[in-house]
């Protein structure tokens, strides 16, 4: 069963220029799929529309079986059975670890804080505020407040881009183990396609508003004829050499 289908989706901000163009896509239950594209490709935006904080021009999104959005229905965000996190972590300053995580629940706080910290391994920070924490510290917490709505879907938008480069692969690790053990789906927009490698299920790519690419990692590069993506996974292959030289070379 597909958690997200999204058909056709088209916006315009000016009545001229597509930023997104008839947009179409499936994603299982249990999938991580992420979906990259340089700045100004549209990913923003068609995050924005499937979180329902942005309304297409035409087109239909269902999550979980349920229309969302359609040309006469636009359900609002804390409706739609989504969890988001956005790439500034949106922690309260003024709240600690575990107030920041129990905001927004109405019943077992406590039991429900708990399991959280217990799951993200940060029962030791849990009276810490925001500022006290690293930058993969706040993403886990960020990550473990929205869990704890319990929603279908988690949305996440640019999760690594302040995180320190040399603990990234490892939150990109911790983030996937916690999704799938916890059996949740996730989509997340990144202009880094090694974010995309090291996490994702699926990958879409996202050119000038158009999918031009959406497969299983594993199959990305099987038939590509498509001139951006060869590109980026070019520059990908250069850059994977040069380190391994650099590595070699230490």
């Amino acid at each position: 069963m597909n958690i997200l289908e999204v058909n056709n989706i088209s916006k315009s901000f000016n009545q001229k220029n597509f930023v997104l163009n008839k947009c179409t896509f499936q994603l299982k239950i249990g999938t991580i799929c992420a979906i990259v594209g340089e700045s100004g490709s549209g990913k923003s935006t068609l995050f924005r529309i499937i979180a329902g904080l942005e309304t297409p021009d035409s087109g239909e999104i269902t999550i979980n079986g349920k229309f969302v959005t359609t040309d006469s229905k636009l359900t609002s965000p804390q409706k739609r059975s989504i969890g988001m996190v956005f790439q500034d972590f949106a922690l309260f300053p003024h709240l600690n670890v575990s107030q920041n995580i129990s905001f927004g629940l109405k019943s077992n706080k406590k039991e429900i804080t708990a399991e959280l910290l217990k799951t993200i391994k940060m029962e030791k920070f849990s009276t810490r505020y925001p500022r006290e924490l690293s930058g993969g510290q706040q993403q886990r917490v960020s990550l473990a407040r929205t869990l704890a709505t319990n929603p279908d879907l988690l949305l996440l938008d640019e999760p690594f881009s302040n995180i320190d480069a040399g603990i990234k692969s490892k939150l990109r690790k911790e983030i996937k183990s916690l999704v799938n053990n916890l059996d949740k789906s996730m989509v997340f927009i990144t202009h880094d396609i090694f974010d995309a490698f090291d996490i994702a299920d699926e990958i879409i790519f996202l050119k000038n508003g158009t999918i031009v690419k959406h497969c299983p990692i594993e199959d990305i590069s099987n038939n590509i004829n498509n001139d951006s993506i060869k590109k980026e996974l070019m520059e990908l292959k250069r850059n994977a050499t040069v380190v391994l030289k650099t590595i070699s070379n230490n």
